[in-house]
C-alpha cells in the first residue's frame, strides 16, 4: 500500500513539474512578444508585429495544452488540497498569461496602421519603457512561482503602480497632442489603446503574483492593490 502511495505521488509530482514547465514556456513567450511588440512600434517594423500575432497563436495553444493537463491530472491523481491549490493555481497563472498575450497580439496590430502615420514625439519611446518594467514585473513573477517566494510575489504587486503612473503620463501627453492639433488624433489614438495594453498587462502581472501568495501562504492578500490609473477612458472619436 506504501508503495502504491508513493508511486502516484512520484507520478504526481512528475506531472506537476511538467505543468510548471509549460508555465514557463508560455511565460517566456509572452515576455519577448511584450518586447517584440515595443520594438516593432519604435521601429516601424511591420514584419516583426506579424511574428509578435503568430506568437501568440503558440501561447494560446500552451493555455489550452495547460487546461487539458490539469482537467486530466485532477481525474487520475484526486490531488489533496494543498496539492490541488498547486494546481488550480497553474490554471489561473496560464489565463493570465494568455491574456497578456492577448495584449501584445493587439498591440501588434496597430503597429501596421502607425507605420504610415507621422510619428508622436516621446510616445514609443514612453511605450517601449513600460514594456520593459511589465516585462521585468512578469519575469519576477514567474521566478516568485517557482521558487515559491511571497515575498517577491509581493514586491512585483507592489510595482504596478508604477506602470499605472506611466500610463498616465503618457495619456496626458496624448491628449495635449491631439489638443493642439487634430491632425494627431487618430495616431494618439492608436498609442492610447497601446498604452493601455500595457497597463492592463501590468494588472494581469499583478493577478498572477496574487496567485503566487495564495499559493504559497493558502490566502490572498488582504490589502488591496495600489491603482494609479485615475484617466478616463477615450471612446473611438477620441472624446474622454
Amino acid at each position: 500500500m506504501i508503495h502504491t502511495e508513493r508511486h502516484i505521488s512520484s507520478a504526481f509530482d512528475r506531472d506537476l513539474e511538467a505543468l510548471q514547465a509549460h508555465i514557463m514556456k508560455m511565460g517566456g513567450l509572452v515576455e519577448s512578444s511584450i518586447r517584440d511588440a515595443a520594438q516593432a512600434l519604435l521601429d516601424r517594423d511591420e514584419e516583426l508585429a506579424k511574428s509578435v500575432r503568430k506568437t501568440d497563436k503558440r501561447i494560446d495553444s500552451l493555455e489550452e495544452e495547460i487546461n487539458h493537463e490539469v482537467a486530466r491530472l485532477i481525474a487520475l491523481r484526486a490531488p489533496t488540497a494543498g496539492d490541488l491549490r498547486t494546481v488550480l493555481s497553474v490554471l489561473k497563472i496560464s489565463s493570465n498569461l494568455e491574456r497578456c498575450g492577448d495584449y501584445t497580439k493587439n498591440l501588434a496590430k496597430r503597429v501596421t496602421a502607425l507605420a504610415h502615420m507621422p510619428p508622436v514625439d516621446e510616445a514609443g519611446p514612453a511605450i517601449r519603457r513600460m514594456a520593459r518594467d511589465v516585462d521585468l514585473m512578469l519575469k519576477d513573477a514567474l521566478d516568485s512561482f517557482i521558487q515559491r517566494d511571497a515575498e517577491l510575489a509581493a514586491q512585483v504587486i507592489g510595482r504596478d503602480e508604477d506602470i499605472d503612473q506611466m500610463y498616465n503620463a503618457l495619456f496626458r501627453e496624448l491628449l495635449t497632442h491631439m489638443l493642439e492639433d487634430p491632425r494627431n488624433i487618430t495616431a494618439c489614438m492608436h498609442l492610447h489603446f497601446i498604452a493601455k495594453n500595457m497597463e492592463r498587462m501590468g494588472d494581469h502581472v499583478t493577478n498572477i503574483a496574487e496567485q503566487v501568495i495564495y499559493l504559497v501562504t493558502g490566502e490572498l492578500p488582504e490589502e488591496s492593490r495600489p491603482k494609479g490609473d485615475r484617466t478616463p477612458m477615450m471612446d473611438a472619436g477620441g472624446q474622454v
